[in-house]
């Protein structure tokens, strides 16, 4: 089979975001397909990129939808499990005032969690040129030792292994847990993507430049820490700097930093570069990118139908440079 470029495994997941209270003064939902690595396919097929996913829906209306959604996105389905025995997982988001979001989740089990390794499309993973996962299937048995185990399979036939830890407090049995758990699997990881204030649960370090440093020092390519719209740090065992984000009029952040994840994947597949020869610059190139494709999504609700295309994010980067 010829090679996928950007596979992702973990959770995708519908996000029910709110809209105005009804006239009887009801909450009142939104329906978006959701799940952050789903969201970086979502954001990278648009940008051109031959991508896959691998995880679990159930089968109901929720789980239907999704694989839909991925279809008409464009990225391959080949390796989504139905599974009639599951709900697929929601979550429901809350929006502050200020715009900062937390989460509810309908997830004892969801179907996202029952992903076994038996299950994996191992030819797919073999072909793949870059395995992206989260952190989020590393929280329930089957699925954690699944994801593990298309980690090292992936890496086995040369794939670059890409990982964006997302902190959920609420899925997890503790803090201590979740930090043990999402550690493990760095040694792994070539690029690492973290926000800024999730570098903590990482290393004992919660300065983001010093704790992306240090993560470097343990033997990651590249780790890219995401400090919303000031921009992005990018550290490598050459050094670190700060790569500016673009000016945007933010509807809804919701996968800010997937779209960001997206951009820097596809540059990272596009320069078709091994990964002993990305360079310090490369990466910051990359950043810029992605910077671009984050400053879109933020400016329309959702986060998969918010994805940006190529041509809107040249344009961005180039309004900037003028």
């Amino acid at each position: 089979m010829k090679n996928i470029q950007i596979t992702a495994l973990g959770e995708i997941l519908i996000d029910y975001t709110p809209l105005p209270d009804s006239d009887a003064g009801m909450a009142v939902f939104e329906q978006n397909p959701g799940g952050a690595p789903a969201n970086v396919l979502a954001c990278a097929a648009k940008l051109g990129r031959k991508t896959a996913f691998i995880g679990k829906v159930g089968d109901d209306i929720q789980g239907r939808f999704l694989a839909d959604t991925l279809n008409k996105t464009g990225i391959d389905t080949r390796a989504l499990r139905i599974d009639g025995r599951y709900f697929t997982t929601l979550a429901f988001v809350e929006l502050a005032e200020n715009g900062e979001r937390s989460f509810s989740f309908a997830r004892k089990p969801g179907a996202d969690t029952q992903l076994s390794s038996d299950e994996l499309d191992r030819d797919l993973i073999s072909h793949s040129d870059i395995l992206h996962f989260g952190s989020l299937s590393l929280t329930d048995e089957p699925a954690r030792s699944a994801t593990m185990e298309a980690v090292h399979l992936a890496r086995e036939s040369g794939a670059m292994i890409a990982y964006d830890p997302n902190y959920r407090p609420l899925l997890w049995a503790s803090k201590a847990e979740a930090m043990r758990q999402m550690r493990s699997p760095l040694p792994l990881v070539d690029f690492l993507k973290v926000s800024d204030d999730e570098v903590g649960l990482l290393i004992d370090c919660d300065d983001p430049r010093t704790g992306a440093e240090k993560l470097v020092e343990q033997g990651l390519c590249c780790v890219v820490v995401t400090i919303g719209s000031q921009g992005a740090l990018v550290a490598t065992k050459d050094g670190s700097a700060m790569v500016a984000g673009f000016p945007a009029k933010a509807v809804d952040t919701t996968g800010a930093g997937d779209s960001f994840w997206g951009g820097f994947l596809t540059r990272i597949s596009e320069s078709g570069k091994p990964l002993d020869q990305l360079t310090f610059q490369d990466f910051q190139s990359f950043a810029r990118f992605g910077n671009a494709a984050a400053s879109l999504c933020v400016e329309k609700r959702g986060a998969m139908p918010a994805m940006p295309c190529r041509e809107d994010v040249l344009r961005r980067m180039q309004s900037a440079e003028h």
